[in-house]
């Protein structure tokens, strides 16, 4: 089945796996009905636990279900998913390296109703520095599906950021998900675009603008960590430079990872994402990224400063 929403792709994925793995459990904190963990209350009732709204209790009792030999999935916007949860997640799952997935749901400035509060722009940096994390932002619904195998199938923490939105996909259908692995979606020579999550459909268009003026590659950074110094580098090779496009603070996420990369190669780098400040309410989801500079239109921009170098 195609789906054009991450999060009932990810709903969705987590029934199909689950009736084959006895082992896959769900924690919702009172978001079932947003998260769509409800899907798999509705198929699992005795598999789903329903933990009000209490993130780090919910995070405390995954962790128990983890070192029972269950795999658990704990669901929450991702803005308290990983921020209510962090002492909980540092302290007993990642030092205890255990098998727990949390996903992040409504990720960066997808809940464009309810502002600042509920806009996660800060969750990547958090996630990406705790050791023993795995931290992965899927491009699309298509990547989710996939990326959710790659988790059930993964022994130690992960933690996903999903989306809010229904949007067209950017990558192939069934397409294998490999954790810490880059793909490359558009070939070009003079600048690198390494874009994650719904950045990645933007990227792609400003390369398809830019056709004829700019040659422009654009890879889909779906894992912010572990991330491959060694590929980031490689992709990099012979190009002016590079700009990084996330729907996260430019402080901590995916541009830090590639800055840290090529930090040897010393390319010139342009950061497209939001500039040391909290996310607001707006009347539509493209009203919220355009007033954030999350657009098309910063990384043409971005791009187009590279290549005049």
């Amino acid at each position: 089945m195609t789906y054009i929403n991450q999060r009932i792709a990810y709903g969705n994925t987590l029934v199909e796996l689950g009736k084959t793995n006895k082992d896959i459990v769900v924690l919702d904190a009172d978001l079932c009905a947003s998260t769509m963990g409800k899907l798999f209350e509705e198929a699992y009732p005795d598999r789903h636990y329903e933990m009000g709204i209490a993130e780090a209790n919910m995070t405390s009792v995954a962790a128990g279900l983890a070192q029972t030999g269950k795999i658990p999935f704990t669901n929450s916007f991702a803005v308290f998913a990983a921020g209510r949860a962090f002492d909980q997640i540092r302290q007993t799952i990642c030092i205890g390296k255990l098998n727990v997935k949390i996903t992040g749901s409504s990720a960066g400035m997808s809940d464009f109703g309810d502002g600042s509060t509920h806009q996660s722009v800060e969750d990547i940096a958090y996630m990406r520095a705790i050791p023993n994390m795995t931290v992965i932002c899927p491009a699309d619904a298509n990547e989710t599906v996939e990326a959710v195998k790659a988790m059930v199938d993964y022994n130690g923490p992960c933690y996903i950021r999903l989306n809010r939105n229904d949007y067209d996909n950017v990558t192939e259908e069934g397409k294998k998900f490999e954790i810490g692995m880059p793909s490359v979606l558009k070939e070009g020579k003079e600048v690198v675009v390494f874009a994650t999550g719904y950045m990645v459909g933007l990227a792609m268009q400003a390369a398809e603008a830019l056709e004829g003026r700019v040659s422009v590659k654009v890879v889909n950074v779906s894992t912010i960590k572990p991330i491959n110094a060694e590929v980031i580098n490689k992709l990099a090779e012979g190009c002016k430079g590079v700009v990084t496009a996330e729907e996260h603070s430019i402080i901590g996420g995916l541009g830090g990872a590639v800055a840290e990369a090529l930090c040897k190669a010393c390319k010139p780098i342009e950061f497209v994402g939001v500039n040391d400040t909290f996310g607001c309410s707006a009347h539509c989801y493209a009203d919220v990224l355009e007033y954030h500079g999350l657009t098309k239109e910063h990384i043409i921009e971005a791009a187009e400063k590279i290549a005049a170098l």
